[in-house]
């Protein structure tokens, strides 16, 4: 006799709140920025020059979710963004909703999120502070599935040569982060 049993998927008329992710496109010193939000938090900050391309990769990010533009619910959230990114200073205060990775590479991003702005720190340094002295490119990983780029803040990873590389919305994004933030 067979005990499992079998739950329906709603009709797809019918969503909840953990289904859908609200999303809004603005403009920021450095290109168009995304902000998207969950029912818990902010769980994307994408950076890019095309809107469709933005909008693309978060639908590549949460593939299952409903994604509804709605430029009312994240007004405040792209204000927050622009003004980080224009005054580092100011600081980038706002609910994450980082439940879209590993556990590791939470346990990353909360190590990012530690870093103080206008500081930088290695991948090496960040590996071991893990614990894997040889986990740098583990680390740069995990950095490279950030989807909440600024609350997360991974430009702030270098190589041991103080190199830059590696960010995914391009290398002259990230040095121009770097400089500002350096300034502070």
């Amino acid at each position: 006799m067979n005990l499992m049993q079998t739950q329906m998927a709603p009709p797809a008329s019918v969503h909840n709140a953990l289904d859908t992710i609200a999303y809004a496109i603005g403009e920021s010193a450095i290109g168009d920025i995304l902000a998207a939000r969950s029912d818990i938090g902010v769980c994307a900050i994408l950076i890019g020059s095309d809107a469709d391309t933005l909008k693309q990769d978060l639908a590549n990010r949460f593939p299952g979710k409903v994604l509804v533009e709605d430029e009312s619910t994240l007004r405040d959230d792209l204000a927050a963004i622009a003004r980080f990114i224009e005054t580092p200073a100011a600081g980038l205060d706002l609910s994450l909703d980082m439940r879209h990775g590993t556990p590791f590479q939470q346990q990353v991003w909360e190590m990012l999120r530690t870093i103080p702005c206008g500081a930088t720190i290695t991948y090496t340094t960040l590996a071991r502070r893990f614990g894997q002295p040889n986990g740098a490119r583990a680390v740069a990983t995990a950095c490279a599935a950030n989807a909440i780029a600024l609350g997360i803040p991974c430009h702030r990873v270098v190589h041991a040569d103080g190199t830059l590389s590696g960010y995914r919305w391009g290398v002259e994004r990230k040095r121009a982060l770097i400089d500002k933030e350096a300034t502070i």
